[in-house]
């Protein structure tokens, strides 16, 4: 199948950076988010992100205008029925997916393939809430998507050998390295990397170091690039907190308990960077 127009559910961080990376390689988008205001911050946040390519000289500013000018918003998602390849990147929350999921197998084209962005959550499970489960897989992006390189391409049990090759082909056209993907809990990065920041706050509860320290130790230790606790507030600490209950509830093992300082901030609203505030504060 030839990939012509790419639809995009969510404008948020993970949205806005899937549209932006195929809008430069000369795609469609279609990008929608239940309110206007947040298409406006998601498209603000691709201009900005051009913008600094721009000042790089990474980009032309003509460049930047045609890949603007191929993005199109909306708040209804009957807008995505022209898409070839629809990514769902909305909140990691099961409810919320499988609606919008159910929703998406109603108005997409027959011919669609419809993608998950999820971080954890099962894709056979996801897919079942449509009547083209075949058509369903997963194709988890990392932030910040135009630089990161890597896309897990998660298959369930129902994904055919035609749309995983749909999703490769897509992911390899705007660069990406895609690697292949057993369905289950976490996947293989979060897997592996929401453990070690939910040890970290743990050994930040336990008053081992302060969270300057604990990065720095991991930084400079480790070889790090950045902190556990200062990844932590880039992913969201909301985010972190769903990728560990969907391991502790998938794994039913006490080592994905999640700490409980982590659960406590989250209730207090300190998610990270998009608060201002997490294990460090912001701006």
């Amino acid at each position: 199948m030839t990939i012509k127009e790419i639809g995009i559910v969510g404008a948020g961080t993970m949205g806005n950076g899937i549209a932006q990376a195929f809008a430069v390689k000369g795609y469609a988008v279609s990008m929608t988010d239940v309110a206007d205001a947040a298409l406006e911050r998601g498209v603000a946040a691709i201009d900005g992100s051009l913008e600094r390519l721009v000042k790089k000289d990474r980009l032309a500013a003509a460049e930047k205008s045609a890949a603007l000018a191929r993005i199109r918003t909306s708040t209804d998602l009957e807008s995505l029925k022209g898409a070839d390849l629809v990514i769902e990147a909305a909140t990691e929350n099961l409810s919320l997916k499988l609606g919008i999921f159910a929703e998406l197998d109603r108005v997409a084209s027959k011919r669609a393939v419809i993608a998950s962005n999820t971080s954890s959550i099962s894709i056979t499970r996801l897919a079942a809430a449509t009547k083209r489960p075949d058509k369903v897989i997963g194709m988890h992006f990392f932030n910040p998507v135009p630089v990161m390189q890597l896309v897990e391409l998660i298959r369930g049990l129902q994904t055919s050998d035609a749309t995983y090759a749909v999703a490769e082909e897509a992911a390899r056209a705007i660069g990406k390295a895609p690697i292949k993907v057993r369905n289950s809990p976490g996947f293989v990065v979060n897997r592996m990397l929401c453990p070690m920041i939910n040890e970290a706050v743990y050994t930040l509860a336990e008053g081992l170091a302060t969270a300057e320290e604990i990065d720095s130790a991991m930084k400079l230790g480790a070889n790090h690039p950045i902190g556990p606790l200062a990844l932590c507030d880039l992913i969201g600490l909301d985010v972190e907190l769903a990728v560990m209950n969907v391991l502790f509830e998938g794994f039913k093992d006490p080592k994905y308990r999640p700490a409980p300082l982590l659960v406590e901030m989250v209730e207090a609203g300190y998610l990270g960077r998009k608060t201002g505030r997490g294990f460090f504060t912001y701006g």
